[in-house]
């Protein structure tokens, strides 16, 4: 079987060529497709009669032409095995199945797509750029066999589980490494966290500072076994991108002889005549990249090498997401804790001691949807006699509206402490604070109310709060609709304070809108009809009665449903003598 293997000096391109006729050029519809400005949609047509020696070429009338062995041709013509080929400034050359040889072009950027290797052929004086797949791939035998490898890696390898800090752990592997890889420099330069796209240049500086850009670097160890001093040190953007960009590693075979290099202030003014990079790369992620270079001409790098370099590389790679996720699994850990705490907090918070009230009974429900919730429940006895009530729904979840509901649960307690305790004014003088103190998006809904000391009638300010239902003796049914937004939103809302009766057997519930709006599976939601409909068949029996059957046919509705939202209930029944 033959192969054409084709660079434009970007890229590598490796096909099989079996018996048939096939189309090469930029159109997508061609069957060797090659994305270069010089080539034209439909470039040239090559046809194999099954010859493991030739095939024949046909320019398509392209404007940048066909060449072979130097020589531009018009109409077809045939290529054999060996032979160089042009198509516009793509480089071709027909090889055998198993040919390992490399074009007369002693440099080529490749972003390989294929084989670099071939284009490669082992000449420490080419540059080479392998995939970081290829670059993993098993190491050859002479490789495999340098005295001072197996140590290396069992040294690199002992890393992934020590305790050792990053720090030390780097600069304890770039010593392994230069025991396998001469070098006089070694470093390990690791991404930058804080993008900033508006710098640029050809070099990406490589400070401890944070970078500039997305390809950004700095130094986060750095050998220098030539007992110099280090001095500033730079690592070409070029090669840069092509490892982060193209997942590649990189080896110049030799920086005078490399076009692409040899203009380089910061490899020419260190006197490097070979340098090699190669990703930290593991698990999807580029961390960084692993560095050495050498001013010796005896130490010119080769195939094997960067191999060599890309192996480290990925240890060391290896070690750091370790630390990452122990450090991630360390910070997570602390949240949970802190999560722990905060739910103790806030169920100390609302497990308190329920007042005694001789004419009405009272039984308050919370069922978070996460470890902490953002819904309140207060019960109390006011100075004056008074029962003091009041459920809220705090906007959001998790932590934040937690804090949120420990904020204004604690400042009404402290305000029932007055003597004069006023609802309308406590409700304003709260919703002013927590509009203070924090952003426009936190708010919450809030019922409130007291029941006098004879028990016979309630006044209540509802905050944009679900209109509670108030279910007669009866069988009428009354909504205590808002009578103001909820609180915290504006400094200047204003509420207005209603007062109704309350007679022997009235039932009042209070919810939060994880009640009515619980979706079961088919994400049909529970809504007011329901609990309507529910209520009125247990309303004869206690609050806590009454609680505990709405949570059953809300369970039976819900299903496996998950949960999304806090549910939130608090039931009064009046008990008052007739």
């Amino acid at each position: 079987m033959l192969k054409l293997l084709a660079t434009d000096g970007e890229r590598t391109y490796t096909w099989e060529i079996t018996k048939g006729e096939y189309d090469l050029g930029r159109g997508k519809d061609c069957e060797f497709t090659v994305s270069n400005k010089t080539i034209s949609r439909r470039h040239a047509h090559l046809e194999s009669d099954g010859s493991d020696t030739y095939i024949h070429v046909e320019d398509l009338g392209s404007h940048n032409g066909v060449s072979i062995n130097g020589r531009r041709i018009n109409g077809r013509e045939k290529v054999q095995l060996g032979d160089e080929f042009m198509f516009g400034e793509v480089e071709c050359k027909l090889i055998g199945d198993n040919t390992t040889i490399g074009f007369t072009t002693k440099t080529r950027n490749v972003a390989s797509t294929g084989t670099a290797t071939l284009l490669a052929a082992m000449d420490p004086e080419k540059s080479v750029v392998l995939s970081i797949n290829e670059a993993l791939a098993p190491l050859p035998k002479r490789a495999a066999d340098l005295p001072e490898l197996l140590p290396t890696l069992f040294e690199l390898a002992k890393t992934l589980s020590s305790p050792e800090p990053q720090e030390s752990m780097l600069e304890t592997s770039l010593e392994l490494i230069t025991r396998v890889i001469p070098s006089e420099r070694a470093a390990v330069l690791l991404r930058a966290k804080t993008p900033d796209p508006s710098e640029s240049g050809d070099q990406a500086t490589q400070n401890t500072d944070a970078g500039k850009t997305s390809n950004e670097v700095y130094t986060a160890a750095l050998r220098v076994t030539s007992g110099k001093a280090p001095g500033a040190f730079h690592i070409s953007k070029r090669i840069v991108e092509s490892i982060f960009s193209d997942k590649n590693a990189v080896l110049i075979g030799n920086v005078m002889n490399d076009p692409r290099f040899a203009q380089q202030e910061s490899l020419i003014s260190s006197n490097i005549v070979s340098a090699m990079a190669a990703p930290l790369f593991d698990e999807g992620k580029a961390l960084g990249i692993l560095y050495v270079d050498t001013t010796n001409p005896l130490h010119s790098y080769s195939n094997e090498h960067l191999r060599l370099l890309a192996t480290f590389g990925n240890i060391i790679a290896a070690r750091m997401l370790n630390t990452a996720l122990l450090q991630e699994r360390q910070q997570k850990e602390a949240m949970e804790l802190e999560m722990q705490r905060a739910e103790t907090i806030q169920r100390n918070l609302l497990d308190i001691q329920l007042p005694e009230f001789p004419h009405c009974d009272f039984h308050p429900f919370l069922l978070p949807s996460r470890q902490v919730g953002g819904d309140l429940y207060d019960v109390s006895r006011l100075p004056d006699g008074r029962l003091f009530f009041m459920v809220a729904d705090v906007s959001g979840k998790g932590m934040g509206a937690a804090l949120l509901m420990t904020s204004i649960l604690t400042s009404f307690r402290i305000l029932m402490a007055d003597e004069d305790f006023k609802l309308l004014d406590a409700v304003t003088r709260v919703s002013k604070q927590l509009h203070a103190t924090s952003d426009p998006i936190d708010f919450a809904t809030l019922f409130a109310g007291t029941i006098s000391p004879d028990g016979k009638t309630i006044t209540y300010v509802n905050a944009g709060h679900n209109p509670p239902y108030l279910l007669r003796a009866s069988g009428a049914l009354e909504e205590l609709p808002a009578s103001g937004t909820m609180i915290g939103a504006f400094d200047f809302s204003t509420w207005e304070e209603a007062t109704i009766e309350f007679h022997q057997e009235d039932v009042l519930i209070i919810f939060t809108d994880g009640v009515t709006e619980a979706e079961n599976a088919a994400e049909e939601q529970y809504e007011e009809e329901r609990l309507i409909a529910d209520l009125k068949t247990c309303a004869s029996g206690s609050p806590k009665h009454i609680t505990e059957t709405l949570l059953e046919r809300l369970r039976i509705f819900v299903s496996e449903a998950p949960q999304s939202d806090d549910i939130t209930t608090l039931v009064l029944k009046n008990n008052l003598d007739s």
